[in-house]
C-alpha cells in the first residue's frame, strides 16, 4: 500500500478549507415514532479535528450521521456546517452544504454496474462538474492510495469486500469532503479484512487536514485517531474528552460499563 498519502489531499484551491468551528447542532431532537433518539444535541466539531462517538447501538450515534448527509431531518433545533445551515435550509442550500460532506457507510453501496474507475469518478463529473480526466487522474492517485490500483477496471463483485469498502473511501475522498463521516465502516467484513480498511483510514487522518466524523466499536482504532471522543447513551452526550482520558479514566459508571463490555 502506498504511504505517500498526501498527493490526492493537497488543497484545492477552488474549495478553501475552513478553521475554528466546522459543525454546530444546537439543541437537535430526532424522534422515531414515540422513541426519542437525539434528546435536546449539543456539540460542535472543529475543523481538521477527528471525533470519534461511542456508545451502545441505538444510543443515537449514526442518527447524527445521517442527519449530516440529510437522509434524515431533525423534528427541532439547528444544525450548521462551515457556517451554512444545513438545517432548516431550502433544497439549495442543503445542496451545497452536502457537497463539503462525504460518508462511508457500513454497506459498501458501490454501483455494482459500474468499473471502480467510474465509481469513484461518477460523482465528481456529474456533480461537482470537474473534466473526466481530471476526474480519472485524482480517481487513480486515490486507488494508488488506497492500494487498489491494479483493481481499477474491475466491478465490485470481483473484489472482497474489504477492497470494496476501501473503494468506497476513494469515492467518498473523491468529492474533496471538508468533513468525513464513517459509520461502522468495518461491521459488515471479515475480521481478516478489518485491519487493511482501518490502516487506510489511519493513514488519512494522519496525512490530511480532513475533519472526521466517526461511529465505531473498534476502540484501538479510535485511540489511535481520535482528538476528542463522546460516549453516548439514550440520545445524549454523557462524557466527553480525549481519548486517553475516556478509555483510561472515564468518569461516568456508564462509560465504564461500555467500554468493560467492548474492550
Amino acid at each position: 500500500m502506498s504511504t505517500d498519502t498526501h498527493a490526492p489531499f493537497e488543497k484545492d484551491p477552488g474549495r478553501p478549507r475552513s478553521t475554528g468551528e466546522l459543525i454546530r447542532l444546537e439543541k437537535v431532537t430526532k424522534r422515531f415514532g414515540d422513541h426519542t433518539v437525539l434528546d435536546n444535541l449539543d456539540f460542535s466539531v472543529d475543523a481538521g479535528k477527528h471525533v470519534t462517538l461511542i456508545g451502545p447501538s441505538g444510543s443515537g450515534k449514526t442518527t447524527i450521521l445521517r442527519l449530516l448527509m440529510t437522509l434524515l431531518k431533525p423534528d427541532e433545533g439547528t444544525i450548521t456546517v462551515d457556517g451554512d445551515q444545513l438545517f432548516p435550509a431550502s433544497e439549495k442550500q442543503v445542496r451545497e452544504v452536502r457537497k463539503k460532506i462525504g460518508m462511508v457507510f457500513q454497506q459498501f453501496n458501490l454501483f455494482p454496474n459500474m468499473t471502480v474507475l467510474r465509481n469513484i469518478t461518477e460523482a465528481p463529473v456529474t456533480v461537482l462538474g470537474m473534466s473526466k480526466d481530471a476526474a480519472e487522474e485524482r480517481a487513480r492517485e486515490l486507488l494508488e492510495m488506497v492500494g487498489l490500483s491494479d483493481h481499477i477496471d474491475k466491478h465490485p463483485a470481483q473484489l472482497s469486500g474489504g477492497q470494496q469498502q476501501r473503494v468506497a473511501i476513494a469515492r467518498a475522498l473523491a468529492m474533496r469532503p471538508q468533513v468525513l463521516l464513517l459509520d461502522e465502516v468495518t461491521s459488515a467484513l471479515d475480521p481478516e479484512l478489518v485491519a487493511g480498511v482501518l490502516d487506510v483510514l489511519r493513514d488519512i487522518a494522519r496525512s490530511t487536514d480532513i475533519t472526521m466524523l466517526c461511529v465505531t466499536h473498534e476502540m484501538n482504532f479510535a485511540r489511535d485517531i481520535s482528538d476528542q471522543v463522546l460516549m453516548f447513551d439514550s440520545g445524549r452526550i454523557i462524557e466527553a474528552g480525549p481519548p486517553e482520558k475516556i478509555f483510561s479514566e472515564p468518569e461516568h459508571d456508564r462509560t465504564r460499563e461500555f467500554l468493560s463490555a467492548v474492550l
